[in-house]
């Protein structure tokens, strides 16, 4: 059998708000999970799975590994984060290929929204 990536996990405080952010962010429904953990999609997706872990600890200073987001707007991005509970960090870098902006999840977690051209 070959190694396949099958999910990314996160660390959380509340599981609930931060899987309900990124639930709703992505568009993809809770699955099967763990007692107190929080599955976003099903085994057999094509996509990864998002795991939200509890843990005890608050995150403590930038995350070395974050996600990117593609969005058609990033203005719209931008507001739909925020509306969310999320919050932008005032980071932004253009490119010729496209934008990025640096955005955090309600406790804080870094990922960037990013607008291809």
């Amino acid at each position: 059998m070959a190694n396949r990536w099958v999910g990314v996990t996160i660390d959380c405080l509340d599981v609930r708000r931060v899987a309900a952010f990124w639930s709703a962010l992505l568009d993809r429904p809770p699955g099967p999970s763990e007692p107190g953990w929080i599955y976003l999609g099903h085994p057999d997706d094509p996509l990864p799975r998002l795991v939200f872990q509890p843990v005890p600890e608050a995150k403590r200073g930038k995350v070395r590994l974050h996600l990117d987001v593609a969005v058609d707007d990033i203005e719209q991005g931008i507001a739909q984060v925020l509306a969310l509970g999320g919050r932008h960090t005032g980071e932004r870098h253009d490119y010729d290929a496209g934008v990025v902006v640096v955005m955090e999840d309600p406790e804080g977690h870094e990922f960037c929204l990013v607008q291809y051209y």
